[in-house]
């Protein structure tokens, strides 16, 4: 009853380093990983990844893994996270999935009754919103969002720039804003429990139907508006920070912008589905992530805090963000709230 629950409600939706060894990564900083258990399975070298992350972070991590453990035949797979958890939910633990990374919490609390027990993992190296109760899924992300505009667009348009989120119910906005669908996107959904939390629904649900007149896609994947930004097919991206400095340190000509509502966020795990734990180059690979793949990520990519003491040493990354109040950011709100989203 329970697996069917989950299949049933993630489908709404989404349709409605080796163990025990310390690794540093390019951070500098340095943590390990549990002893590795006796008796593991290394019959098999093969690793099947399934990943939230965009393309470009999953070709890193398997250049790392393969330079790290050249004898295993790893493959990482790019699947949008609400589809990965439907993936899960589905299968359960007779699943060919051997890691999961950045999935958003609220799905990784709806699937961790098939996922692996990981609180022997040291969780003190996260900041405490970061830190999970009866670990069976550990921080990798904090998924930070922003308006990102394209000026070039604007000045083509002939539109100011905008200064809050009323702006973009303009008409001179139809057709040139890109939004993900919170259903199939974790960036989607933290935009509307975003303004959910600060307005209230029935304000919130409002902006939204107004928004949905400008809107010329919502998108399946998180990536969707920065890609429409870079080739100009919008003016404003309700989109990720991260890739937005990323393709901006690519040459783009891109803007990011923070309302006084301030920046939406998720946080996003990583995980090995039960009974994959008892194979050697599952549990070399996860270890690898916890002690040095992780951190890379940060240092590289996303560098929102995820650990004490993080720094962001990324060109062009916004610093000293305000975030916006996330509360009660649960599976089942998240449910709740998406089945009355309309689009």
């Amino acid at each position: 009853m329970k697996k069917l629950f989950a299949v049933l409600l993630i489908m709404t939706l989404v349709l409605s380093c080796v163990a025990g060894v310390c690794a540093e990564g390019v951070s500098g900083k340095t943590f390990e990983a549990p002893a590795m258990p006796e008796g593991l399975d290394d019959s098999s070298n093969k690793v099947v990844i399934y990943s939230g992350a965009e393309e470009y972070r999953n070709e890193y991590f398997l250049k790392r893994i393969n330079e790290a453990f050249p004898d295993y035949d790893v493959t990482i797979e790019y699947m949008p996270t609400g589809n990965l958890a439907a993936k899960l939910a589905a299968e359960g633990t007779d699943t060919d999935m051997d890691i999961f990374y950045d999935l958003d919490f609220s799905y990784a609390g709806l699937v961790e009754q098939y996922l692996a027990d990981v609180s022997a993992y040291d969780q003190s190296i996260y900041v405490p919103d970061c830190q999970i109760e009866n670990a069976h899924y550990l921080a990798a992300t904090r998924n930070g969002g922003a308006i990102i505009v394209n000026p070039d667009v604007l000045a083509e348009k002939g539109i100011e720039e905008p200064t809050c989120y009323e702006d973009l119910l303009k008409p001179e906005f139809k057709n040139l804003i890109s939004m993900p669908s919170p259903k199939s996107s974790g960036t989607g959904y933290m935009f509307v429990k975003s303004l959910v939390n600060a307005w209230g629904e029935d304000k919130a649900f409002e902006y939204f139907d107004g928004l949905a007149e400008n809107i010329l896609q919502f998108t399946e994947s998180g990536s969707g508006p920065v890609n429409a930004l870079v080739q100009g097919e919008v003016a404003v991206g309700l989109g990720m920070t991260a890739q937005a400095v990323t393709a901006i340190n690519d040459g783009a000509n891109l803007k990011i912008l923070f309302f006084e509502e301030g920046s939406p966020y998720s946080l996003y795990g990583y995980a090995i589905p039960e009974g994959k734990q008892n194979r050697k180059a599952v549990v070399d690979v996860f270890n690898f992530f916890y002690t040095t793949l992780v951190l890379e990520d940060k240092e590289l990519y996303y560098p929102e805090q995820v650990f004490v003491d993080q720094v962001n040493n990324i060109e062009n990354y916004p610093t000293d963000i305000q975030y916006a109040d996330m509360h009660d950011n649960t599976t089942e709100e998240k449910a709740r709230l998406l089945d009355n989203w309309e689009y």
